[in-house]
């Protein structure tokens, strides 16, 4: 059993970092979903994610001293992959992926050759992450994979997500280490309910899921404040979905709020945050108006509940998030922060007094409703 950690100073936090370079070779067919539309370039394309991990190098943090990029794992096996997927799923998946032609979930789920190969490799590196926060090789972590995996159910995949890598982690860690985690709490920013998360737990008394989307952005009425779990899980599944225009204002509101004191209630062995970057105002696939700077806040106010909870033990993991060129600010910022970069020397986001000098940054009366019928279901009023 691993003693128990002493808190790192924010300018000692060793971040762990995972990004092969097969992730970027996963390749969704080109969309084609009406004849009077001019065929168009997936929008889960390697550019995004690509951009992101170039930012890293040219700012020299992938050179720094506590940014440790993690290498030497394997592919998730068939067992690791069935904590959280049925045995036929996964064999449907791997057949697909051995056809030249490649693969189909549904309309806006498709691979190529080989994505069966990619996929297990990136549960393998979020799987390789959190081991190595457990082993206190490094601090905290982010693993930037593709595909994505928080809409994929367990015996389906839907909305980019072929397996649920988030998922499959949480199953590992309870798994693996049941004297040091028994509880984990997920927190998922992406813009998009991670309706496959949710299913997974949605009985489970050891694992908080918190989403906080976009309201039926995708998919269509899921994530409602509702539902909140059935069984020894009712009242572990907590919603938030925001009207389309949120901002700053709301976002903090809600951590304020809800997201903190619901992780403060639960106090949880280790934190994993479903990461996707498609609130930011720049995104083609929501309504928002987050800025880098908003998902540095986020992480801040996440390492410190981690760091009380327990013992600063959190890793990322990355869902979605579009604009290939704001990515890459709102992704590193993630990781300057996760790392205890000093605020005079983080990268400089070039567009971001565009966004924050947009109108309604600030809580609007309906964006404070939603988030105190929230918080009035889950008492934490």
């Amino acid at each position: 059993m691993t003693s128990k950690k002493i808190k790192a100073e924010p300018s000692q936090r060793k971040t762990g970092y995972i990004f092969e370079e097969r992730y970027m070779w996963h390749s969704p067919w080109i969309i084609t979903n009406s004849p009077l539309i001019q065929p168009f370039t997936h929008w889960e394309h390697a550019e995004t994610k690509r951009r992101f991990h170039n930012l890293l190098q040219v700012s020299n943090l992938y050179k720094h001293e506590r940014f440790h990029h993690l290498t030497g794992f394997a592919p998730a096996t068939d067992d690791q992959i069935e904590l959280n997927h049925t045995k036929e799923y996964i064999k449907k998946v791997k057949h697909q992926s051995s056809s030249v032609a490649g693969g189909y979930c549904d309309d806006e789920t498709t691979f190529s050759q080989y994505a069966h190969d990619i996929a297990s490799l990136a549960i393998g590196g979020v799987i390789h992450a959190v081991d190595a926060v457990m082993d206190q090789k490094v601090d905290n972590a982010y693993a930037l994979i593709r595909p994505p995996g928080h809409h994929a159910t367990f015996n389906a995949g839907m909305g980019f997500c072929i397996f649920n890598n988030i998922a499959i982690a949480t199953r590992h860690l309870l798994k693996k280490y049941p004297d040091q985690v028994r509880k984990i709490a997920i927190v998922d920013y992406d813009v998009h309910h991670g309706n496959g998360t949710q299913d997974s737990f949605w009985n489970d008394g050891c694992v908080l899921f918190i989403s906080i989307h976009q309201d039926s952005n995708y998919p269509y009425n899921s994530g409602n404040i509702p539902d909140i779990g059935a069984g020894k899980g009712e009242g572990m599944t907590i919603n938030i979905p925001l009207p389309p225009g949120s901002g700053k204002g709301a976002y903090d509101y809600v951590f304020k709020t809800v997201i903190i004191p619901s992780l403060k209630r639960f106090n949880p062995d280790f934190i994993l945050v479903s990461s996707g970057f498609d609130a930011s105002y720049a995104d083609p696939l929501s309504a928002m108006l987050l800025s880098s700077c908003d998902f540095r806040n986020f992480t801040k106010a996440l390492l410190t509940v981690a760091q009380d909870c327990c013992d600063g033990r959190i890793a990322f993991v990355h869902e979605g998030g579009y604009s290939e060129v704001y990515v890459p600010f709102c992704g590193i910022a993630v990781i300057e922060e996760l790392m205890g970069i000093d605020e005079k020397d983080v990268v400089k986001d070039p567009f971001l007094q565009e966004v924050t000098n947009w109108g309604y940054q600030g809580l609007q009366s309906h964006q404070k409703d939603v988030v105190d019928q929230v918080a009035d279901i889950h008492q934490l009023k």
